[in-house]
């Protein structure tokens, strides 16, 4: 199974990114997904969620300005980060879990390598 997360960056604030997951070697429709983030000296956290179903979860720290979506066909999700603050800086991971809804990251079943995102002010 691999988890390819693309699309991190430097970015000022206010600006705009979008972070891409290829998904491969799982049944993609499966899964719900995720993005995590971990900032330099904190917890990692559950950014926002698509369910295998569609439904979503966002953490209320980004309500608002990110959307997640997934593509089934193409075992692919996408997080649109608009609006972008100091504080989302961190490195963001994809995930996939089978089972738990929002994702848990004690349960999470396969992870991505993280993609960095700075955001300076």
């Amino acid at each position: 199974v691999q988890l390819q997360a693309s699309g991190g960056g430097l970015v000022q604030a206010g600006g705009s990114l979008r972070l891409s997951c290829a998904a491969s070697g799982l049944t993609f429709s499966n899964y719900h997904m995720g993005w995590f983030r971990q900032a330099p000296g904190k917890e990692r956290e559950l950014v926002a969620a698509v369910a295998w179903r569609g439904g979503t979860y966002y953490a209320d720290s980004v309500k608002g300005r990110f959307t997640i979506s997934r593509d089934n066909t193409k075992t692919t999700m996408r997080l649109q980060m608009n609006s972008l603050k100091p504080e989302d800086t961190a490195v963001y991971y994809c995930a996939a879990d089978r089972s738990t809804w929002p994702l848990s990251g004690y349960t999470t079943n396969y992870w991505g390598k993280g993609t960095l995102v700075t955001v300076s002010s």
